[in-house]
């Protein structure tokens, strides 16, 4: 991974900047694992000096040296539980911006927020212990073999054998795991999609029908899971009837030495404790490991997601735009088709123009308006502003220039006034100037609290008519220079849609230019030139009466037609 790679990627940089803390908690779990030692040591002491010399100080010495020494690791246990919480309350602020980031709009990313979490609630929680005390297992297996060779032999076969089971456990569940995991986020997704639509669900009783499709990939990711757990939990009680199975052979094994005169009663002992604490990690681990492979899986999407949608970073600062609208040979095919739906589309708009894109559904003319905006970038051809490429403006800039009506107007939770100021701090003046030239000011008054009113999640407490005509005041805020306006007048009724026309033409007379997708031909009246889209391609583009008059031509040449056929 090139460095470049890494500056562009902000969880790598993270990981890297974190790669300290992490060894903090390598070096914390290093000193835990030995005073994991205090206990046996004590006890092997105890066994071959104190009851062998009936000296009441010694054992007193040692047991004060052995509680300082628990107590020792029972402080650096929560030191490290510490250090692992800061780390992922650290993880929270320095990333949890750029996920939001990602998780907005047409690019972003469903669940990833949750996939985040994950992979931050595992770095701080208890589960990722045992892979800091895991590495090392050798010092206790070079303990053993200080004892007696014959114990650190069995020692050794012991971890390897659980270190295979560990191993097989990976190999059977992690495929099950990465399926449930990506089969519930799929749902997850459905989910939110289904919540946003509750109304014409309860409306058309489509519950029960979408509880089904939903459910069968549930009930597979489940199957999944529970396919998984069986198979680790035979494999955690395997592993756990071994570990306690060689504990036994340990104090056999040391007895037989004792009894040899190889060993003393205190090292079989000990011997036993520290054999146990060696193989604890592995045994935690597997008991861990659904956790694990959820992180891990969530992880690698995040550095997907992180290096398929880099940050444009710091842009030059332009000129202010004028508002000169060039598309040049654009072609775009969505994410996740091969088709392209747009081909070669051409044409210019300049400011004090209102430039009107009509065509049968289908054809492409969101679409176009949401590479216009920059929402999505051409595979082919070039969309400019006033020369420069839309991706090559500063995003900040770009949005102060560019007013967008999407044609599924959404407001967030929030006042009237935050939806209007595009949920930053804008003025009150610069509010009420957009609403009053998208005349909306009459009509926001009217609601509960004026301009601060709480529209609700999604705008639910207002009309479409009223979530409409408040997108097109944040459309009109700041004072852009490009508008692009999808379908404005769909939900409007018939003052709506006089005082949309009346914006329009005060837009236009103030320099802007506008794009405006239609299908009513109300709004044609204030339109300069059109560009007619079929089948994603340019059928026609000129003045509007022109284009207007071919249509009506074509339209009544097909009907002639129609009837001499039939006659």
């Amino acid at each position: 991974m090139s460095d470049s790679e890494s500056a562009s990627n902000p969880l790598r940089t993270a990981m890297r900047e974190a790669r300290l803390a992490f060894y903090l908690v390598g070096l914390f779990s290093f000193v835990l694992n030995l005073l994991i030692l205090v206990t046996p040591l004590y006890m092997f002491q105890v066994f071959d000096r104190v009851l062998t010399s009936g000296r009441t100080e010694t054992l007193m010495f040692l047991t004060m040296i052995a509680i300082a020494g628990t107590a020792l690791y029972g402080s650096l246990e929560g030191v490290r539980a510490f250090l692992l919480a800061r780390l992922g309350h650290w993880m929270e602020r320095r990333l949890s911006r750029q996920v939001l980031m990602r998780s907005f709009g047409e690019r972003g990313q469903a669940g990833l927020l949750r996939e985040y979490l994950q992979v931050q609630n595992f770095v701080s929680s208890p589960s990722i212990a045992p892979f800091f005390d895991a590495p090392w297992v050798p010092v206790f297996l070079v303990v053993m073999w200080l004892l007696h060779p014959l114990m650190g032999v069995l020692a050794l076969v012991a971890a390897i054998v659980l270190g295979g089971l560990a191993a097989l456990n990976e190999r059977l569940t992690r495929a099950k795991l990465e399926a449930a995991q990506k089969g519930q986020g799929g749902v997850m997704a459905s989910l939110g999609q289904a919540a946003r639509n509750s109304e014409i669900i309860e409306a058309l009783n489509m519950g029960p029908a979408l509880a089904a499709r939903m459910g069968a990939p549930l009930d597979q990711a489940q199957d999944e899971l529970r396919s998984a757990a069986d198979q680790a939990g035979m494999i955690l009680g395997t592993i756990k009837f071994l570990r306690l199975a060689v504990q036994i052979g340990v104090l056999g094994l040391g007895a037989w030495l004792v009894l040899q005169a190889e060993m003393s009663p205190g090292g079989m002992i000990a011997g036993s404790i520290i054999l146990g604490r060696a193989l604890a990690p592995i045994e935690q681990a597997i008991g861990a490991w659904r956790a694990f492979v959820g992180a891990r899986t969530s992880y690698k999407r995040l550095i997907e997601v992180f290096d398929a949608h880099e940050p444009h970073g710091e842009r030059t600062t332009l000129p202010e735009p004028h508002g000169h609208l060039t598309v040049e040979a654009v072609s775009f095919a969505p994410p996740m088709t091969t088709k392209p739906l747009l081909k070669r589309i051409s044409f210019e708009a300049r400011p004090g123009q209102v430039l009107g894109i009509v065509g049968p559904s289908g054809a492409g003319k969101s679409l176009l308006c949401r590479l216009i905006t920059g929402v999505w970038s051409p595979q082919a051809g070039a969309i400019r502003l006033d020369g420069a490429e839309i991706d090559h403006w500063d995003r900040e800039q770009l949005a102060n220039a560019l007013g967008y009506l999407p044609q599924d107007v959404e407001l967030f939770s929030g006042t009237v006034k935050d939806n209007i100021s595009r949920m930053g701090s804008g003025s009150d003046e610069d509010v009420v100037a957009a609403a009053k030239l998208a005349a909306a000011h009459e009509m926001i008054l009217r609601l509960p609290n004026g301009y601060d009113t709480e529209v609700g999640p999604g705008g639910g407490s207002l009309s479409a008519g009223q979530r409409q005509r408040i997108g097109l005041a944040r459309a009109l805020y700041g004072n852009p220079k490009l508008f692009v306006l999808d379908e404005p007048n769909s939900n409007l009724d018939e003052e709506g849609e006089r005082a949309l026309l009346a914006a329009i033409l005060q837009l236009k007379k103030n320099g802007g230019t506008i794009v405006v997708v239609a299908h009513r031909r109300t709004i044609l009246q204030v339109v300069d030139t059109l560009l007619l889209l079929k089948d994603g391609e340019v059928e026609a583009f000129g003045p509007r009466d022109k284009i207007l008059q071919a249509l009506q031509a074509a339209v009544s040449e097909g009907a002639q037609a129609g009837v001499e056929g039939a006659s």
